[in-house]
């Protein structure tokens, strides 16, 4: 019992959980940060290019440039899972 209490034990059990606590909130802001990433490509690809890609057609319309058809939006999974 009294080498637990050894203040250089108590130094490297204090510096190991300080040092866990910092990976682990490193960790969660990773996570997240990528989660927000994601939700943003999302939105933009879902929400903000069918406005664009109109807002351009009627550029076109307007000028009298020909128009090609648009592209289609593909998705791509990396982590492996499979959307059905």
């Amino acid at each position: 019992m009294h080498t637990l209490l050894n203040p250089n034990w108590l130094g490297v059990a204090f510096a190991s959980i300080v040092q866990f606590a910092i990976f682990v909130r490193w960790a969660y802001r990773r996570i997240r940060n990528d989660q927000i990433t994601r939700l943003f490509v999302q939105d933009m690809a879902t929400n903000h290019l069918p406005r664009i890609y109109d807002l351009l057609g009627k550029l076109c319309d307007q000028q009298g440039i020909e128009r090609t058809p648009l592209p289609p939006i593909y998705w791509i999974d990396l982590n492996g899972r499979h959307h059905d």
